[in-house]
């Protein structure tokens, strides 16, 4: 069963799966993929043409723009960011030069980070909170600071380890 809170607004031409919930004030917007099971939480905007997999959660007050791609298990935190162009200027239109970005399985974006566009995060990496992302994440890599840097290694769980879990 989907449920979508009465606030919230799913446009046309999207497709959410089954034990998915939308709260409160919250948009989804037109050809959005959505899978199983995710959490779409209050004040969040789900743009054109995103897809989300099975299992995603996003937290309050969080915008994911066209171009962003989250596979399976992505948790996105409170007020993290998203950009989608490098070089913005209101008036100049760029919607032609979104660029895309991707999250892969079980990465986790903590709170009020900022992901950077044209960049992808590794399976299971762990971007700490308030970190400013501006490259490729290797696979369970630890990210903190800005311009976030890796300081070491998570295993699936988000556990620091000594070593690449990848590597095993």
């Amino acid at each position: 069963m989907i449920k979508i809170h009465p606030s919230a607004f799913v446009d046309e031409g999207c497709t959410i799966g089954d034990g998915t919930t939308v709260w409160h004030f919250s948009h989804v917007m037109k050809d959005c993929t959505i899978g199983e099971g995710c959490n779409i939480g209050q004040n969040v905007v789900v743009s054109p043409g995103v897809k989300l997999g099975r299992g995603c959660k996003i937290q309050n007050n969080v915008s994911v723009y066209t171009g962003v791609e989250c596979e399976d298990d992505v948790f996105l935190g409170p007020s993290m960011v998203f950009t989608n162009v490098i070089n913005p200027r209101a008036f100049i239109s760029r919607k032609d030069e979104f660029r895309r970005t991707l999250l892969k399985k079980g990465c986790s974006v903590g709170a009020n980070a900022t992901i950077v566009c044209g960049h992808t995060l590794g399976e299971y990496c762990l971007i700490g909170a308030g970190s400013v992302v501006t490259k490729d994440v290797p696979a369970y890599a630890l990210m903190v600071g800005n311009p976030a840097r890796q300081i070491g290694w998570v295993d699936k769980e988000g556990n620091r380890v000594d070593h690449c879990p990848a590597e095993e």
